[in-house]
């Protein structure tokens, strides 16, 4: 894949709708999640459950019915893998707010800040509200990573098909079927904690819907 180099305003310069970017299927997931960010890299797959050590960091372990698959190659490069390792954990900490059903879980907190923060929280309360939590399994793959200045743009595809919602009160499983609303592209731009510069942190996310790419 051809690298890029493109400018902190061209990658920041998507609007910032946070929208629930919800299950898989093609009867009622949102079929465009803009949100804010943009990215060559990385395949093996990582657990769904992760409990991170060291640095501070948090627990971001996720119920054993919901599967996280990362199907990316470490990058040879070191700051591009300590991103794209810290992407992951982005996503693992807002499932895990889910799962506890907490906005304020700090597990997010501690790997992102201002929008890629408000858009966690956002999608948080958005399943909070709807007494929902997540099942199944979600895919993440086809990794893309650049560096702009000191920050790194991470950029994937997801595949949701088989990620769904589960009612908190009754168990009962949304099921949807695949389609083009299955397929999401992430752009993460990603920059060294203030408080840790060995913890990455999301600065800026946009999440596009829809991504015939990804499908493909």
């Amino acid at each position: 894949m051809a690298r890029r180099t493109p400018t902190i305003a061209a990658a920041l310069a998507v609007g910032a709708a946070l929208l629930l970017t919800a299950c898989g299927g093609s009867s009622d997931n949102s079929s465009s999640d803009k949100i804010k960010g943009a990215g060559e890299g990385s395949k093996s797959p990582s657990a769904s459950a992760s409990t991170s050590t060291g640095d501070g960091r948090p627990d971001v372990s996720v119920p054993a019915d919901l599967h996280l698959n990362f199907d990316f190659d470490k990058p040879s490069d070191a700051k591009h893998a300590a991103a794209l390792a810290d992407a992951e954990n982005y996503i693992r900490a807002l499932d895990h707010g889910i799962a506890k059903q907490d906005p304020n879980d700090p597990a997010y907190q501690f790997y992102s800040s201002g929008g890629a923060e408000k858009y966690a929280k956002s999608q948080i309360q958005a399943w909070v509200k709807g007494k929902w939590v997540t099942t199944g399994k979600d895919r993440y793959f086809s990794p893309n990573i650049s560096t702009i200045e000191k920050s790194v743009l991470v950029t994937f595809c997801r595949n949701q098909s088989e990620f769904y919602s589960k009612e908190i009160k009754t168990g009962k499983i949304k099921y949807t079927k695949e389609s083009l609303d299955s397929y999401q592209k992430f752009s993460m731009l990603m920059s060294p904690s203030a408080d840790n510069p060995n913890v990455w942190q999301a600065r800026q996310i946009d999440v596009l819907g829809r991504v015939k790419e990804c499908q493909g």
